[in-house]
Formats: structure tokens, C-alpha cells, sequence
């Protein structure tokens, strides 16, 4: 039998915001064993039955989310048993205004407010929220006739308060390769933002709606951006530096912006890499920008010729835009406000003071972010994404499934081209700092991230799966070498972790800490399935859905499977961050195509999943159920998932269906190999699985190699995963969020072109899959 890798005690279980959180259901909606409440919370004992009472009462779930995590604005919820929260609740569909889903039909906030302001933030003061009557936003709960407010609660049954940052606190420490370069307090961020959206609306004409686009690194200064495009109601989108001009043009250029932000360039590898030159390339064929914003990031004053109506950002926010911090070196600079806020001898420079900020509310859907799909098999798709769908699915993935408190620092390794990069910036809402990277991972040196966790006590490390691979790969040993006592999270994503790399991370990293593998996509700006503070890590598994997410597990026919069964992951009732459209879709066509068809074009209108619809998010997974472990052996029970894959990229040799992360998980633990790609070839009216290899220097494909490979698979997979050709590359090609693109690969080994190679970080690295004499 074998045993959790980590169990939280159960004294840490209930002090974590989501045993509060359950508690706070509890009392609020405990009727009485006579069930008369529809949304009774009578049977909610633990993690389980919380999820279920999610699923089966989401407007009183969702309510309760707003309240208990402090989302500031109007919720238009009326009473607790009969909330106003979901127009048209029963349509799975594309959101439609009039048919729904569409969720706080009467809420109003302002994103950034939120950011800006989190609810409890020592001595901050308040935003001034007003609706389009002037009102202050913020009114006690009751329903529609003045009663049924909730009882009162106890400190334990809400979030915890303790350790609140003050406006001296910091709100974003910065690093790069050379360290940290930047430390800004929430008085000096709030300052920034007011001073830079007070430019944005007088001079720049920005109104709600309005497209700010960004080809930016991962540093302060695009969050402070994104705050005051949000803070205006306009609609933030923004790309990697290191995309090429067309993969720019292939995003920007759908959605028109009227402003771009740009830095002088961005540092990688020990390399400084000029992005202005890039910029003017890619100007000529955006018409629609007005003006340009150019951060000066590797330069004093780069030139600014052939950019435009551009202007630097710090004739904007601060002319002394760089001073030291009270623990910083003199190598650690960081953003820092004027001591006279408010004034400047520089007429062309603008700062608010903080306090006098006001906020508008917008509609709880207000579009907030454009986002992007990977774009390798043509045009990206352009998701849009509301400010209160985001808000609220991340303070409850942060608060409730990380358990992240105000005063922590949350760090995840990400490109502004990234949606994990949204989702960290969401962490300022909970009050916690936010940690940032710009750089490569493993330069200057393979620990460069871990100097950073120590020196920063990082209390939630964030990165992808891959990383953690390479990261055993080098040999790193962070426990050996680090303090890590600050660290109690790990998150990974972006591909699915190997029960190998979670052995590692308890050996290598840190053995008492949440091991949490979360999964969901830029598709929903959030998580289909991600960690529980209260519950089990189990190796190989993601620890359970999200509450209020409807995830299931489909066959081809519709058929819902039963924990231990593979099928496609689904969704099958509407939650909040699902897109509020696409971009250019005007009757959502390309949107019901994306998620919606999958199942009414192969089963018809007699699919089980026919009549509600369904959410097709393209993972091919299984769920774990551990109910029947033996509660001393596991603690708090949970229903995991295990990830396979993409479902458009299984394998489907011989008519036995089976995802490449199967075949990953072993390949990739094997020394010699630094990583794998795995695709089905068309041959002899079958399909074959050939995988790609990257060797370490030295190492060769031989004969012995290819067969020891073969002979690892067969026993630790299948029969039916052994790759019948092993070929070795130099490369693998990837997105430039870093995910390998099996299906770019294998339209290249059939002899198919790759529409649009402009979204991949090494494009050259295609060639080597072309015309192999060993695939004819």
C-alpha cells in the first residue's frame, strides 16, 4: 500500500483559510436537520462535501466566496438563499448578457482597487469606490427584505488578519540575473499607478474599452501599467519581449491598441537583447497606436527615433525613479515615489497622492485581459476575460487552495506572455508581496531562483514542470544548499509533473511542504484542478478539482467515467472566468467551436452532454479517489487527478489510446536523457509512436541506449507505450512560455506546414524533424 509523500497535521489543516472557509458555510448556511434551505450546508463536514455543496449550490457558493475573501464593490446578490448572482445559470455555453451564463448580472467593482487596496491592509486607506450614483459601493450583506443576514462570525472563521502589510511594506520585490534590482512599498505603488492612469486618461485618451498592449519583461513597471489600464476600465493584453515581429503582429494586431508600453530591451542568459529595434518593425503595421511608453529598463534615455509619439515613463511617474531601499545593497536599487508626493519642478511629471485615489465601478464582466492561445497551429485565438470572473476565481484559488495571507511572498517563474503571470499579479489582492524574475532560470547559475527564495523568505514557489526535470537534471540540491524555512508551497504547472519530479522535490527541495500540481489554462485565466492545504499529496497526483468547478471525465460518447477510468476533462456547469467572448466573434462561432462542438458533432444531439452542454478543455486525465485509504494512513480524504496529456496529442497505436505523459514520466528519469518528445506517425495503416530525444553533452544514440529505453517503457508503462523509432535531436521546439509543441512536430514529420512558427521560442529547431531517413 503505499502512503501520501505529505499530510498537513491536523491542527495546520484547520488553521488553514479553507477549513475557515468551511467553517464560515457552515454558519451561514446551517439550517437545521430538517434540510428547508435549498442551500443547506447541513452535511458540509469536510474538503469532499464542501466540493460537492459547491457544484450542487454555486450562486450561494460564489456568494460566499465574494464575501469571505473580501472582493470589494457591489455583489447584487440579494438574499443568502436566493442570490441573484447567475442569469441563465443552466446554459453551459459561450456568456450572452440576455441568455447567460452570465454571472453578478447587477455586480460592480474596479479591479485594480482590489489590487491596489486589499481588504484588511494595516493602516491603508480604503479606495474611494463609487457607482454611477455616486454611492459609496461597499453595504452590509442582507437579503431583499432586510433579513437573513448572516449570523455573526468568530476571528477563526475568517481569513486570517495577522501580519497585514502597512503602505512601508513591500508590495513587489523585483530580481534579474544580476539579482534584485527593484523593491517597491504599497504607498509607492499606489502612487505610481495613480500618477501613470491620470496621464493615461488626460493625455493619452484612454476610456473603458480601449486596448493597452505591452511587449514587456517581467518587471514592476508592466504591473503598474497593467493597474492603471485596469483602473480606467480599459482592456489589458501584452506579449514576451522575446516574441519575433509576426508572432507581435499575429496578436496585437487583431485587437487594435491604442497605447503601447515597451521597454529598451530585456536581459537573458547573460545576454542584453534590444527591443526598441523590434518596436519600430513592428509600429508601421499597428496604426492604431497613438502613443508609445518606453521604460528604460538596460538604458538611460535609449533613443527614441522611429517610435512614434513615444515618451519615457519616468517623465510620467518619477524622474527619480531609482533609490535604495532600507535592506538593499548598492547593487539593489529599487522604485521608489518622490518624497513630495503630489509635486514636481518637471511640469511634465504627474504623481497622485494614494489616498485621494477614486475608483469607478464597472460591471462585474468588464473586459479586463486579452489573452492569447499558443498560435502553432495559426492564428492565435484572442480569449477575453472579464474583471470580476478573474478576481474572484483567483482570490478563491489564492486564498482558499493556496492559503496565501496577507503579509507572505508569492513568487511564480512566468513571461508577461504567460497567464500565470496574470494569476501572480492577483496575489496583491490578498495583501501578499509579489516576487518577480526576469531572466533565465538558470543563469548566472542553475540556484539563481533558490538565492532568490532564501534572500526573499519566498513562502509560495511557483514554476513550471519542466523546470523542476531540468532542475534535477543539473543536480541542484536546494535543501542541501538553501534556508528554505520560509517555504511552505510549491506550485508547478504548465505540463504535467512526473511522479518522478514530486519524489525529487521532497528528497531534493524540501520534505514538509505542499507539493501542489495545478492545471487549468489561458483559456480560463485559472485552474481546473490544483492544490488543497487541508489535504494528502499523493506522487503523481494533482490533489483535487477546484470548488465550484464542475470537472468531469467524459468518453467519446459523453459518458461520465468513474474515478480509475481515462477520458477527456470537462466541465459541465458555467463558472465565473470563463471568457466573456472571443475577440472579433460577434456571433461565437469561433468560441462554441473552440469548447462547445466537440461532443454535439461526434455524438449528435442524443450525446448525454447534449442538452446542458459541456466545457471540452482538451486534457485527457483520470481521477484518483482515495476514499477507501484508511483514514490514519491519509489524513483528510480528497479526490486527486492525474494528467495524461493534451487529448489532441494522444496516442493511439494498434486502436489502445494512451497520453505522452506516460511515456515522459519514465523516458525523462533516465540520466542519460535531458528531454523527450513524443508524436504519433501515420504508418502502414496504423500509428507508430516515435520519440525524440535530447542526449547530454557527450552522450550518443546507440543501439544499447534505444534499447534500454524501449525495455524501461515496456516496464514501467505498457507494452503499448514502447516507442517503436527512437530518434536523437538537438532541440525540441516550444512555445515561448516554454511548452513543448508535439502537434507542430508531428504536422512536420507528415510532410504538413507549421502555420504560424512566429509563436515558437526556437523556431530553427523544427528543421531537425524534417525529411528524417529514420521516419520513411
Amino acid at each position: 500500500m503505499t502512503a501520501p509523500l505529505w499530510i498537513p497535521t491536523p491542527e495546520a489543516a484547520s488553521a488553514t483559510q479553507m477549513a475557515a472557509f468551511l467553517r464560515f458555510v457552515q454558519s451561514r448556511y446551517q439550517c437545521g436537520e430538517d434540510l428547508t434551505c435549498s442551500a443547506s450546508a447541513h452535511n458540509v463536514k469536510d474538503y469532499p462535501s464542501l466540493y460537492q455543496w459547491s457544484i450542487e449550490h454555486p450562486q450561494q457558493f460564489w456568494h460566499s466566496v465574494w464575501d469571505f475573501c473580501a472582493v470589494q464593490g457591489e455583489s447584487g446578490a440579494g438574499g443568502l438563499f436566493e442570490p441573484r448572482l447567475c442569469r441563465g445559470i443552466k446554459r453551459m455555453a459561450p456568456p450572452d448578457p440576455e441568455q447567460g451564463p452570465w454571472w453578478f448580472p447587477e455586480g460592480k467593482l474596479n479591479f485594480a482597487a482590489n489590487l491596489l487596496f486589499p481588504a484588511g491592509a494595516g493602516q491603508s486607506p480604503r479606495p474611494d469606490l463609487h457607482g454611477e450614483d455616486g454611492a459609496n459601493a461597499v453595504a452590509p450583506l442582507q437579503d431583499k427584505d432586510g433579513r437573513g443576514q448572516a449570523p455573526p462570525l468568530q476571528d477563526k472563521d475568517m481569513p486570517a488578519k495577522a501580519g497585514a502589510p502597512e503602505d512601508s511594506d513591500p508590495a513587489i520585490i523585483a530580481w534579474n540575473e544580476n539579482g534584485r534590482h527593484a523593491w517597491l512599498s504599497w504607498a509607492e505603488l499606489r502612487s505610481r499607478v495613480a500618477a501613470l492612469a491620470q496621464w493615461m486618461r488626460d493625455e493619452a485618451g484612454i476610456v473603458p474599452g480601449d486596448r493597452v498592449a505591452a511587449f514587456m519583461p517581467n518587471i514592476p513597471e508592466t504591473v503598474i501599467a497593467m493597474l492603471a489600464a485596469a483602473s480606467l476600465g480599459a482592456i489589458w493584453s501584452s506579449c514576451s519581449p522575446d516574441f519575433g515581429i509576426r508572432g507581435v503582429l499575429d496578436r496585437f494586431g487583431q485587437i487594435a491598441p491604442k497605447l503601447l508600453f515597451c521597454a529598451d530591451g530585456y536581459q537573458y542568459s547573460g545576454k542584453y537583447i534590444d527591443s526598441l529595434e523590434r518596436v519600430r518593425g513592428i509600429l508601421p503595421e499597428l496604426p492604431s497606436v497613438q502613443r508609445v511608453v518606453v521604460v528604460e529598463y538596460l538604458k538611460h534615455r535609449p533613443g527614441l527615433e522611429g517610435l512614434g509619439n513615444a515618451l519615457y515613463l519616468s517623465t510620467i511617474i518619477s524622474p527619480e525613479s531609482r533609490v535604495l531601499s532600507p535592506e538593499a545593497d548598492e547593487q539593489s536599487p529599487r522604485l521608489s515615489a518622490k518624497k513630495d508626493v503630489g509635486t514636481s519642478a518637471d511640469p511634465g511629471h504627474r504623481t497622485q497622492d494614494a489616498g485621494q485615489a477614486s475608483f469607478e465601478l464597472f460591471p462585474f464582466n468588464q473586459p479586463l485581459y486579452l489573452m492569447y492561445s499558443s498560435g502553432t497551429t495559426g492564428l492565435p485565438k484572442c480569449m477575453l476575460h472579464g474583471a470580476g470572473g478573474t478576481l474572484i476565481q483567483h482570490k478563491k484559488e489564492l486564498m482558499l487552495h493556496t492559503d496565501l495571507r496577507p503579509g507572505e511572498r508569492i513568487f511564480y517563474f512566468s513571461t508577461c506572455g504567460w497567464m500565470m503571470w496574470n494569476w501572480l499579479v492577483s496575489a496583491l489582492s490578498v495583501g501578499a508581496t509579489i516576487v518577480l524574475y526576469d531572466g533565465s532560470p538558470f543563469a548566472p547559475r542553475p540556484g539563481i531562483l533558490w538565492d532568490m527564495a532564501q534572500q526573499e523568505q519566498v513562502n509560495v514557489f511557483g514554476t513550471s514542470a519542466k523546470y523542476i526535470a531540468l532542475l534535477e537534471k543539473e543536480g541542484v540540491k536546494p535543501a542541501a544548499s538553501h534556508d528554505l524555512s520560509a517555504l511552505r508551497a510549491v506550485l508547478s504547472t504548465g505540463s504535467p509533473l512526473a511522479p518522478a519530479s514530486f519524489d525529487y522535490v521532497y528528497r531534493d527541495i524540501k520534505s514538509d511542504v505542499q507539493l501542489a500540481s495545478i492545471s487549468g489554462g489561458t483559456d480560463i485565466i485559472s485552474c481546473f484542478a490544483l492544490g488543497n492545504p487541508m489535504a494528502p499529496v499523493w506522487r503523481g497526483e494533482l490533489q483535487t478539482r477546484g470548488l465550484g468547478m464542475k470537472v468531469e471525465v467524459f468518453d467519446a460518447q459523453g459518458n461520465a467515467q468513474l474515478p480509475g477510468v481515462q477520458g477527456e476533462l470537462v466541465c459541465t456547469k458555467p463558472f465565473p472566468s470563463m471568457p466573456v467572448g472571443f475577440w472579433n466573434d460577434p456571433d461565437g462561432s469561433k468560441y462554441r467551436k473552440a469548447y462547445f462542438d466537440y461532443y454535439l458533432e461526434h455524438c449528435g444531439a442524443e450525446a448525454p452532454s447534449a442538452p446542458g452542454g459541456v466545457w471540452r478543455h482538451g486534457d485527457w486525465v483520470e481521477l484518483c479517489d482515495h476514499s477507501t485509504e484508511p483514514a490514519e494512513l491519509c489524513g483528510p480524504q480528497s479526490e486527486g487527478m492525474t494528467i495524461y496529456g493534451r487529448s489532441d496529442a494522444t496516442l493511439n497505436p494498434g486502436g489502445v489510446r494512451i497520453g505522452t505523459a506516460e511515456i515522459y514520466r519514465v523516458v525523462e528519469t533516465m540520466p542519460e536523457i535531458v528531454e523527450s518528445l513524443v508524436v504519433g506517425q501515420d504508418w502502414q495503416d496504423d500509428v507508430r509512436i516515435v520519440l525524440f530525444v535530447r542526449l547530454r553533452g557527450g552522450e550518443s544514440l546507440g543501439d544499447e541506449l534505444r534499447k534500454s529505453i524501449q525495455q524501461r517503457v515496456r516496464a514501467e508503462a505498457s507494452p503499448h507505450h514502447v516507442p517503436r523509432c527512437i530518434v536523437q535531436v538537438q532541440d525540441i521546439p516550444r512555445t515561448i512560455s516554454g511548452k513543448i509543441v508535439e502537434l507542430a512536430v508531428r504536422e512536420v514529420i507528415h510532410g504538413r506546414e507549421v502555420k504560424n512558427v512566429d509563436a515558437l521560442a526556437n523556431p530553427a529547431a523544427l528543421d531537425e524533424f524534417r525529411d528524417r531517413v529514420e521516419l520513411r
